[in-house]
């Protein structure tokens, strides 16, 4: 969607459902309920969206009644899903570990343990990253009925969807119904009423992250896939009777107790139940020629249930081994957001001035109640329920109660000339509950316009051409995503204070509020250009687009005098510039074969332009510092030490720079800053830009074949120049044997004579600099091309007035392949160490995530 649009605000597009914007995404609506999707991206197109726009539009449009006749349709497809070959961790084995281990103790002198003396006996041994992923089911069912009258359109859709995951104890089920109905009262007036109800059952383990992970949300550790990676091959994940043992590690020779993450995965619940109600009400009334009167009341209602429950037989800490203390995590959480909207359109044509003039205010509010208990010390892990656990820690127990609300006014005018010269004017005013008290209103115009050049008469004689229009648009968006209380100061009712000899409980100001806090703006620009040649069956399409968000939501260091080291405000500017060329082709058209190509590229480019002042770098949250954001350059690039091979040498060695604890055989970095020593960490380091997250462009081919009866698609799409911090890498390639590693560490230094590939360094050493020191080592190229769909179908010939109006079949194959030199299985990958969603300021990271699987499925349509 052309870039992050902000730094610390959200970055997700606005999801707006049959003209009501939604809260959260979409991923509870069913996809055969959809008739079209549309993503708007220019100021023109998503002004009137207003503060809420900066991120781009995404439009849904369900399903109506069009059939005059009526129609009944049934559509299944079922499969199975499989983690790809390709992707998998190439660890090293039973055999080859325990001979790894071994070395590493003759290395240092040391007696071998019993438990490496003989590394053959262990075979393959054991495939911990194999046994948390299974082959699993997956299969949909919709029943639609579509009718339409004179007076009346219905359209339902009723939905079950039922997906068992690849990773062991993960399943996710939908029940879905969604009824669309429009009525025309009289001649002038119509009513529409819409009712979507879902639910949805999900049980997801703790899966991504780093092996330290724990959710920043829900407070679980994570890390599962990580840790299965790491686990000793030599010990198994389950016993030849099937089993599970309880933990994974040899005493008085593993560094430190390790669980059974596979029995973690297959015992530990992490079930959400989810409702979810979307309801529209619309009345529309044309009190004469060319007015157009409508109001509307929309809703968003949700109620979700997550219940995790931690058996006292399953650890996932290295702090504790089972039988550990059980413990279980309730929340609810439950929301309602409503929108009311009015708005008065009006038509007017007279000769070849057309004019369209649209005027309305809407008003929207949010609701949302949100507790969590924690509770520990179950006596008996079959009696799960609140009143049967011995403590409730109300420290991690909590109920939250927000809101927000929107007020709006907004108006467009277009006007055309005999729909060759196009000119629109729109503006929106909206004000917020989010910001401060002295900002809450902002005004969000934008003009553009268009010339469809290709009706001059000058053109007349090109019947090469069949369309051409110029059009250019420039408005002002906003982005409120900033949370429901950032202007607000925060008090602290733990503080207290001593008078005389009495210790007096109170409170205290610990975040200082800021009443002019404000929305973080983008000015956009957008010149484009549509050609259509050979009547109609090539068309190019292209756009360049520049933007500018200023005042971005920024956390400002502040003089310690004031009694605070730092408040939000609105500070720094972010450029964001593009061109992105699309090209769709009716290939060949005749009456036996069609063949239709639709191919897109996006060049993306971004650079900050300021931050807060006295601010010249921002490094990448939770404390890694792995990320960069400077003035003059783009935002979150890789920040790191270049790694410059290993110490082959005592002459190589004495002779290059090196850290304190360098040796002989340990890794050597590049001293960038030329001091002659080997620093990270401080202000002036040999750290340095080492990869950048964003790739130099994005690309998408569909193309689609009919043969008579027969039909196939193919879908591809990709990026080029990305890079990706693979930091699985630094545990996976840890020497100091406390991990399982990646097979290629064999090919490690061993001697002067035998210095192996230069990646890796010696097992005696004593320093972590391998492991602990983000290096350009960790980087990988990024760029990839996926065939994301293969799907090939017959239709059987039907009769035109029969009862059966239609019946195709089709096999369909999802991420069928993936090209890449990125050696992990998703390539599009970009999270962070506690396994969510990366954000502006760090992407691109790699920490171990639930794979993309590969499904296969067949499936049927039938239409009544």
């Amino acid at each position: 969607m052309r870039g992050q649009a902000s730094i610390l605000a959200g970055s997700d597009p606005l999801y707006v459902v049959d003209g009501f914007p939604i809260v959260g995404d979409i991923s509870s609506i069913n996809p055969d309920e959809i008739e079209n999707i549309s993503v708007l991206k220019d100021a023109a197109s998503t002004s009137l969206y207003g503060s809420r726009a900066a991120n781009g539009v995404v439009l849904i449009t369900t399903k109506s009644g069009k059939t005059e006749r009526g129609s009944l349709s049934l559509s299944y497809y079922g499969g199975v899903q499989i983690v790809p070959e390709r992707g998998r961790p190439d660890l090293m084995n039973g055999t080859e570990f325990a001979q790894f281990r071994k070395e590493s103790f003759e290395d240092l002198g040391q007696p071998v343990p019993e438990p490496f003396q003989n590394p053959e006996q262990y075979g393959e041994g054991f495939d911990w990253y194999d046994a948390m992923f299974v082959a699993a089911p997956i299969q949909s069912l919709n029943l639609n009925w579509n009718s339409r009258t004179e007076r009346s359109s219905v359209a339902i859709v009723a939905g079950v969807f039922n997906q068992d995951g690849v990773m062991v104890n993960s399943n996710f089920k939908r029940y879905s119904l969604r009824a669309n109905s429009t009525f025309k009262l009289n001649d002038n007036l119509n009513l529409g009423i819409s009712v979507a109800p879902n639910y949805s059952i999900d049980n997801l383990p703790s899966s991504d992250g780093a092996f330290y992970a724990t959710n920043v949300n829900s407070g679980i550790p994570g890390g599962l896939v990580t840790n299965a990676m790491q686990t000793w091959p030599i010990l198994p994940f389950e016993n030849p009777d099937g089993t599970l043992p309880l933990t994974a590690w040899i005493p008085g020779v593993s560094a430190f107790p390790t669980p059974n993450w596979y029995r973690a995965a297959k015992e530990i619940t992490n079930e959400t139940k989810s409702t979810r109600i979307l309801g529209n009400l619309f009345l529309e009334y044309r009190p004469i020629e060319g007015l157009t009167l409508k109001t509307s009341i929309n809703g968003d209602f949700g109620n979700s249930s997550f219940f995790n429950y931690s058996p006292s037989t399953s650890s996932t800490t290295f702090t504790a081994l089972p039988p550990v203390i059980a413990t279980s995590i309730r929340r609810e959480n439950k929301y309602l957001s409503w929108l009311n909207e009015n708005t008065a359109t009006y038509n007017k044509s007279f000769g070849n001035h057309n004019f369209e003039l649209l005027g309305g205010i809407s008003y929207q509010k949010y609701e949302g109640d949100n507790s969590q208990l924690y509770l520990s010390n179950f006596p008996d892990d079959r009696i799960r329920t609140i009143q049967s656990a011995l403590n409730i820690d109300r420290t991690a127990s909590f109920n939250n109660i927000n809101h927000w609300s929107l007020s709006s006014y907004f108006s467009r005018l277009n006007y055309d000339y005999d729909g060759k010269y196009l000119v629109t004017l729109a503006l929106r005013r909206d004000g917020s509950s989010r910001f401060g008290s002295n900002n809450r209103w902002g005004n969000f115009p934008s003009v553009s316009a268009g010339w469809v050049f290709s009706d001059e008469s000058f053109l007349e004689n090109a019947d090469f051409l069949s369309f051409g229009k110029i059009r250019a648009s420039y408005g002002v968006i906003g982005n409120n995503n900033i949370g429901n209380y950032t202007q607000y100061a925060l008090v602290d009712n733990s503080i207290n204070a001593v008078f005389g000899n009495t210790v007096a409980s109170g409170a205290a100001v610990t975040t200082l509020g800021n009443a002019n806090l404000g929305w973080e703006r983008t000015k956009q620009f957008d010149i484009g250009l549509d050609l259509r040649f050979f009547n109609n069956r090539v068309e190019f399409i292209y756009d360049y687009y520049k933007k500018n968000t200023t005042d971005l939501l920024f956390n400002v260091a502040i003089p310690q005098e004031s009694g605070f080291s730092n408040f939000n405000d609105n500070v720094g500017e972010i450029e964001f510039w593009g061109h992105e060329f699309a090209i769709v082709s009716r290939n060949v058209a005749n009456d036996n074969f069609t063949w239709n190509t639709n191919f897109n590229i996006a060049f993306n480019r971004n650079k900050v332009v300021a931050l807060a002042e006295g601010v010249d770098r921002i490094f990448s949250p939770g404390g890694n510092y792995t990320s960069i954001t400077r003035a003059g350059e783009p935002l979150g690039q890789f920040w790191g030490l270049i790694h410059d091979g290993v110490y082959d040498n005592q002459a190589e060695f004495d002779s290059s720079p090196r850290a304190v604890e360098s040796e002989v055989g340990t890794i050597k970095f590049a001293d960038v800053n030329g001091d002659g020593v080997i620093t990270f960490g401080n202000e002036n380091d040999d750290r340095t830009v080492i990869g950048n997250p964003f790739p130099d462009y994005i690309f998408g081919i569909t193309n689609d074949f009919k043969y008579k009866n027969w039909d196939a698609s193919v879908v591809i799409s990709g990026s080029v120049g990305n890079d990706i911090a693979v930091t699985t890498d630094q545990g996976l390639t840890n020497l100091d044997g406390v991990f399982n590693v990646l097979r290629d560490v064999q090919d490690r230094w061993r001697s002067p004579e035998n210095p192996g590939s230069g990646r890796y360094g010696k097992t005696t050493s004593a320093t972590f600099m391998e492991r602990d020191w983000f290096s350009s080592r960790f980087i990988e190229d990024g760029s990839h091309l996926t065939v994301k769909n293969i799907t090939v179908g017959y239709n059987f010939p039907v009769k035109e007035d029969g009862l059966l109006q239609r019946a195709r079949v089709y096999a369909s194959v999802q991420q069928a392949f993936v090209f890449t030199k990125y050696r992990g299985s998703n390539p599009e990958i970009s999270t962070t160490t506690q396994g969510q969603q990366a954000g502006a300021l760090s992407l691109g990271y790699d920490w171990g995530s639930y794979p993309v699987p590969r499904t296969f499925t067949v499936g049927f349509n039938l239409s009544l």
